[in-house]
């Protein structure tokens, strides 16, 4: 989506915008995702979300749309989001990509995930023996438990 589309879309009534970026999804994918519908009646969130997805995962020119699905049936595999891995299963099965090819992004995507819990518990396994912190420099904001530098 050129930056004149862009400018058209935001100059239409909310309605009007809702519904042009919606049918342009469902051109795109066959269907509407469940999150974009979810945000339909929110046009305010829902029309910058798909203009920046559509901009990243749709305008770019360097990636088949095939490479695309692929790149996230992997990510929704490594991220463990069934809904997602689903909607993008269909849609590559749509673009007529092999059940071998979407299961080998499935498996790329469950080695990274594996990989990263292995360096995301042996960093801190390493830091906590070790003593120094190292794998931990400050507080954890998300949990709120503080980087302990008392181990025995």
């Amino acid at each position: 989506m050129d930056l004149e589309n862009i400018k058209k879309i935001l100059e239409k009534d909310e309605d009007e915008a809702v519904s042009e970026v919606l049918s342009t999804v469902e051109e795109r994918y066959g269907e509407i995702p469940y999150i974009l519908d979810f945000m339909k009646d929110m046009p305010e969130l829902l029309v910058p979300k798909v203009m920046y997805d559509n901009s990243i995962m749709r305008e770019f020119e360097r990636l088949e749309p095939e490479t695309m699905e692929l790149i996230c049936i992997g990510v929704a595999s490594a991220l463990r989001c069934d809904h997602c891995l689903k909607m993008h299963i269909r849609v590559a099965r749509r673009l007529g990509l092999s059940k071998e090819q979407i299961f080998d992004s499935i498996l790329i995507g469950g080695a990274l995930s594996n990989a990263s819990v292995l360096a995301e518990g042996t960093r801190a396994l390493d830091s906590e023996i070790r003593g120094d912190n190292s794998g931990s420099d400050e507080d954890c904001d998300i949990c709120t438990i503080s980087a302990r530098k008392d181990v025995d």
